[in-house]
């Protein structure tokens, strides 16, 4: 394993940090910005490869697939936090986007010992999923070498899935084992081998752009417009006013009338506005449409009512 560490970038020493602790504050803070800030970059190199990876992603999850993310440690977390998020901000299922980490629940508050070495633990995971053909599976890991997501990657292949291996070292198994291979070679950390810093940020990026444009692809939203928000509270029944305004441009009374029409139901209260149509409709509208507003408007100005 030593030997194995000699290669990868994300565990190299940075001999000019050797002293780092006697350095004062703002000048680590500068030196840590100073890395941080190639991260973007190293993530711009790899853009056609992440943007084949969506397209193909979102065709699956087009004809119900689910994406499912898997890693061990901060890259399991990291996919368990993206997945966590995508249904307050598009209103998916808890099922279509998921996290699985090594060691399970238990592991995104303390090591679990010996779950990222399993490759079996990866497939018993999928097994217990239901993975299917239509699925998407994404395994991520800083090394690329951890049998958990190599594990997943390869299992989840033989089932027919769509795979993805997101690493931050070149040359990687992970990405060898799957269809489309990602590769951000983020350099050596602050803290020699610490991948929850330029490699854990460079994996998020990368899991934002999967999930988010992947659901821009998919209709769940209306130009930059968040209109699946979920209103499960004030703050975001507000955040609901505010999308329908901006993307209608009517006075308040109207927007709170085709919010109140249409059960707080953003994409319908737009519908409603811009269609021209009754709530009724607007619903009917986009259950033919598969969600998708711009196909549902263009629907409502061919066919209106009456």
């Amino acid at each position: 394993m030593s030997t194995e560490f000699d290669t990868l970038t994300t565990e190299a020493h940075r001999p000019e940090l050797a002293e780092i602790d006697r350095r004062s504050t703002l000048e680590i803070a500068r030196t840590m910005n100073a890395g941080d800030a190639l991260v973007p970059t190293a993530v711009a190199a790899r853009l056609p490869e992440i943007a084949a990876a969506i397209d193909a992603a979102a065709e699956r999850m087009a004809r119900g697939g689910r994406l499912v993310y898997l890693g061990a440690g901060t890259a399991g977390r990291l996919g368990v936090l993206d997945a966590s998020e995508c249904p307050p901000t598009f209103n998916t299922d808890p099922g279509e986007v998921m996290g699985l980490i090594a060691g399970g629940p238990t592991a995104l508050i303390e090591a679990v010992e010996g779950a990222e070495d399993s490759k079996e633990l990866a497939a018993s995971d999928l097994t217990g999923i239901g993975l299917t053909a239509d699925d998407v599976v994404v395994g991520v890991s800083a090394s690329g070498r951890t049998p958990y997501a190599v594990g997943a990657v390869e299992h989840a292949a033989g089932v027919g899935a769509l795979t993805v291996g997101l690493s931050c070292n070149p040359g990687s198994p992970l990405a060898a084992a799957a269809e489309h291979g990602i590769e951000v070679v983020v350099g050596p950390e602050l803290i020699a081998g610490s991948t929850r810093l330029k490699a854990g940020t460079a994996q998020k990026l990368v899991l934002n752009m999967i999930s988010t444009i992947s659901m821009i692809r998919l209709g769940k939203t209306y130009g930059n417009l968040m209109v699946d928000v979920r209103a499960s509270n004030e703050k975001l029944r507000a955040r609901s006013r505010r999308i329908v305004t901006l993307a209608t441009d009517a006075p308040a009374a109207e927007v709170e009338a085709a919010l109140n029409a249409t059960g707080g139901e953003v994409k319908n209260a737009i519908l409603v506005i811009l269609g021209e149509v009754e709530a009724d409709t607007a619903a009917r509208l986009l259950a033919e449409s598969d969600g998708r507003l711009r196909v549902a408007l263009r629907q409502a100005v061919d066919a209106p009512e009456g």
